[in-house]
């Protein structure tokens, strides 16, 4: 087996997305959820070895997300589970795991949910954890496991997919059937829209300003948040969208494609910040 590859077996029943990977901030590990023993677990990206494997829902894990990081690379992991819950975890970037000892215990229990978490993301710098599940709403919970409220979203929108949230105080979530809606933290609706195509990845610039999507479609297109109007579109790629993410100076998109390969995208978010600055 070559050492870069994960052998352990997953749960039949996980459909893997990009929300069954988190990677820590300094790409040292990658943390992997869809166990069969309702466990999360650790690897090293450069071994491929398995150090660390964390238990604590009574069934198997679904997504995980993490929080931005602190200097020295701690932050917040998070888990969402079929057993209907979210439990916060501290990655400690010293001792490269999830808490310091051997003995694992979650920070907080997040619950609220009556079906299986699909999507989550967390915001450790506004305290906030915002979900979604199968066949329910999005809450919003603090970090202390608090429910604080429900996101109503119009009709059309069920099934919630993919969430992203940023410190600005935006939450950007998409739903089944190509709808997206964007919240403000204190829940209010402040934007909807409906793409032709079936999204599987999406990131928020840092600033929270622009939406980057794509999907089956294989196209990676950039819209600004607050108005969702649609900036610019990418030429295709001849595989579907899995994953998405950015380099830390956000000059490159990285996107997983279907057919295994990976495409880069040069990008800059300051020639549109300067096109609205001359405009406005």
């Amino acid at each position: 087996i070559h050492r870069r590859q994960i052998s352990d077996l997953l749960d039949q029943s996980i459909q893997i997305s990009s929300q069954c990977f988190v990677i820590t901030a300094d790409n040292r590990f990658i943390i992997l959820c869809g166990f069969w023993d309702k466990s999360f677990r650790v690897y090293s990206t450069d071994t491929g070895k398995l150090t660390q494997i964390v238990f604590g829902h009574w069934d198997v894990v679904t997504c995980l997300a993490r929080s931005e990081s602190y200097i020295g690379g701690d932050c917040y992991m998070l888990s969402g589970s079929r057993d209907a819950t979210l439990l916060l975890w501290y990655w400690n970037g010293k001792a490269c795991s999830i808490g310091e000892s051997s003995f694992t215990m979650p920070r907080a229990i997040l619950t609220g949910h009556d079906c299986e978490v699909t999507c989550a993301s967390v915001c450790a710098e506004l305290g906030l954890v915002i979900s979604g599940c199968k066949e329910g709403p999005c809450l919003i919970h603090s970090m202390n496991g608090d429910l604080l409220r429900t996101l109503d979203a119009p009709e059309a929108c069920v099934r919630p997919r993919l969430v992203q949230s940023s410190s600005e105080g935006h939450c950007v979530i998409y739903y089944d059937r190509g709808h997206f809606c964007v919240f403000s933290i204190n829940g209010k609706l402040q934007g909807h829209m409906q793409v032709d195509d079936s999204i599987k990845a999406m990131q928020l610039s840092r600033d929270g300003q622009y939406l980057l999507m794509g999907g089956d479609g294989g196209v990676v297109s950039v819209w600004q948040l607050h108005n969702l109007k649609q900036l610019f579109t990418y030429p295709a790629c001849d595989a579907g969208i899995r994953s998405m993410a950015m380099s830390h100076d956000q000059r490159c998109i990285i996107t997983g494609m279907a057919s295994g390969s990976i495409v880069l995208f040069y990008n800059d978010f300051n020639r549109w910040h300067h096109e609205y600055q001359t405009r406005y």
